[in-house]
């Protein structure tokens, strides 16, 4: 039972951006997804320092150090793209033009909330960064991670016991195993991973699951109509 891999849950992720959307690249797996915006797709990619209109990763040899994401990995930069400072970034943010925040996590709650608070060696990215303001701000938050930690213990909980980035915040949630919404009832399974059944993904999650009616196949190259809105 492996679900899938990292860059398939990027790639879904990419896929379902909708037309137009400004969208805010997270540190960790949501920095992938500027790999795989689908071709003649218009869409705004933003990071918190201050870029807006980020394109993928450049090739072997043609990196620019100061051209950087969230995560401090090289990006390449779209035509039309501007730079500006920090504080006009979070402007953008806290004043609520960001449509979609995508953002990885540790735990979230079938209520919404988001613990993504990072505490690991100073010499790494540290603390809860720029995703406090995000998860305020953004009319959408979708989070991308593993379902489940190293151990096997959920991430998905019907309260999170970590520290709260955010209350209420996340929409939407892309696994390994499956796209889960977060229902006015919890935790709502939207598609699911050919090698996993429901009651098996069940018995990984540490909250009780819906399964929609119209639950599809967890694949990527299968355009939907995600229910994000503009901010």
């Amino acid at each position: 039972m492996k679900g899938l891999n990292r860059k398939d849950i990027a790639r879904i992720a990419a896929e379902d951006i909708p037309e137009g959307f400004c969208v805010n690249l997270g540190i960790g797996l949501p920095t992938m997804i500027a790999d795989y915006i689908p071709l003649g797709r218009e869409v705004l990619l933003h990071s918190e320092q201050g870029l807006l209109g980020l394109g993928p990763a450049p090739e072997a040899g043609q990196e620019d150090s100061d051209i950087v994401n969230a995560g401090k990995l090289p990006v390449t930069l779209l035509k039309g793209a501007s730079i500006f400072s920090h504080s006009d970034s979070f402007l953008m943010i806290r004043g609520g033009h960001i449509d979609i925040a995508c953002l990885g996590a540790f735990q979230v709650a079938e209520n919404g909330d988001l613990a993504n608070w990072s505490t690991g060696p100073s010499k790494e990215t540290p603390g809860v960064g720029g995703a406090m303001d995000l998860a305020a701000g953004a009319a959408n938050v979708w989070v991308l991670m593993e379902h489940c930690q190293k151990d096997g213990a959920p991430r998905l909980l019907e309260r999170c016991t970590y520290p709260l980035t955010g209350q209420k915040c996340v929409t939407r949630i892309y696994t390994n195993y499956a796209l889960i919404e977060i229902g006015t009832k919890g935790f709502v399974v939207e598609r699911i991973a050919n090698d996993i059944d429901f009651e098996t993904l069940q018995k990984i999650t540490g909250a009780p699951l819906q399964l929609s009616p119209k639950c599809a196949p967890y694949l990527p190259g299968l355009m939907r109509d995600t229910g994000a809105h503009h901010a």
